[in-house]
């Protein structure tokens, strides 16, 4: 049986250097553990966007514990992703948790979660949270279980269910994950848009930008950014407001574009106010052409009814194909009891294709 140690790994001075090389190994582990999980690699991660993360302190303490084979210290058998608000839900931790197929059933998971606990622990942490991903959501059945919130399952027989349940972790929540296949019809989303905008009328309007956001609109991004950490759905998680600033706007972008990533923001402008009331974000990885990640969207409660969010996204579509005619998949994660939100997707072509269950558990003090 391979032996391993558990190690947290130093941020290098650059992907290329001579101290970079567990940073690559802990890259194809993760990698790795995504393919086998999703059979794609439009999720995978890249050794720049894993060093820009680990360079940038200051919203998050982000550590990576590592299981590194002993034998050969260079092969990472496993890893724990923790992330420690630093700003705001000081009280909290994600932690992200895999380990190689070939290297399950060992210990080595154990072992990495209780590292991060451990760590969580000195720092004074009350909850921790994490995800159980799912290719395909179960049936119903005594094999399954169901959300608090009533929507979504996962399945018991999966070994990450199973580890969590094993492990203290109470289900909060069922995300879905919807996947788009472009390109669309041009002249179903100009009706989808053309019908959204009559609903919405004069009063609103929508401005797209590329990449870092424009200095007139930081102020309220950064609202927008605010409201979306208590507007969306978070079931039973212990979560708190977000404090968003209009510098932590430009820094978040900033960082983004400093690991090769790029961003079509597309916001719906109340016309008698000058207040942005609605936001859609896309960002496009490095690694491929063809795969986009669908980020937040959010429409201000006291503006909804208004169509709004049929609005810029239908929108943010029709920008996509003119600029990046190329893309051919897009990803987003919604709560299942979000059905405002999953009605959007659905009538403008998202399919159901899995998604995770999002897990908390309490961390006992020192």
């Amino acid at each position: 049986m391979t032996t391993w140690s558990v190690q947290q790994l130093r941020v290098p001075t650059s992907p290329q250097s001579a101290d970079g090389r567990l940073l690559h190994a802990l890259v194809d582990a993760q990698n790795e553990v995504t393919r086998a999980a999703w059979g794609s690699d439009d999720f995978a991660v890249t050794p720049r966007r894993t060093l820009s993360l680990l360079q940038h302190q200051d919203v998050s303490r982000r550590l990576r514990l590592l299981a590194v084979d002993d034998a050969h210290p260079e092969h990472v058998l496993g890893f724990a992703r923790l992330d420690l608000p630093l700003r705001d839900n000081t009280h909290t931790g994600w932690l992200d948790l895999g380990v190689r197929p070939a290297h399950r059933g060992q210990g080595i998971g154990t072992s990495l979660l209780a590292a991060a606990l451990a760590v969580a622990q000195g720092a004074g942490r009350t909850h921790l949270m994490t995800e159980t991903e799912q290719a395909s959501e179960p049936a119903p059945g005594d094999a399954t279980m169901s959300a608090p919130t009533g929507e979504g399952r996962v399945s018991r027989d999966d070994p990450s269910v199973r580890f969590a349940l094993a492990h203290g972790w109470q289900l909060e929540q069922v995300a879905r994950h919807s996947r788009l296949t472009l390109p669309l019809d041009a002249d179903a989303l100009a009706a989808h848009r053309e019908a959204a905008a009559t609903a919405a009328g004069r009063d609103y309007r929508t401005v797209t930008w590329t990449d870092a956001t424009p200095d007139r609109w930081l102020d309220q991004m950064a609202e927008l950014h605010t409201r979306m950490s208590t507007d969306e759905p978070t079931a039973g998680l212990d979560v708190e407001e977000e404090a968003w600033d209009a510098q932590r706007v430009r820094d978040d972008d900033a960082e983004s574009l400093d690991r090769d990533e790029q961003l079509l923001t597309t916001v719906v402008e109340h016309v008698p106010s000058g207040r942005l009331v609605a936001y859609s974000q896309l960002m496009f990885p490095p690694h491929t052409d063809e795969f986009v990640w669908q980020e937040d969207t959010l429409v201000l409660r006291e503006h909804r009814g208004h169509r709004l969010g049929m609005l810029v996204k239908a929108v943010q579509l029709q920008e996509l194909a003119e600029r990046r005619p190329a893309v051919r998949r897009i990803s987003t994660w919604n709560a299942e009891e979000n059905r405002w939100m999953l009605a959007i997707n659905v009538a403008l072509g998202f399919r159901p294709a899995g998604g995770c269950g999002v897990w908390q558990r309490r961390v006992e003090p020192a």
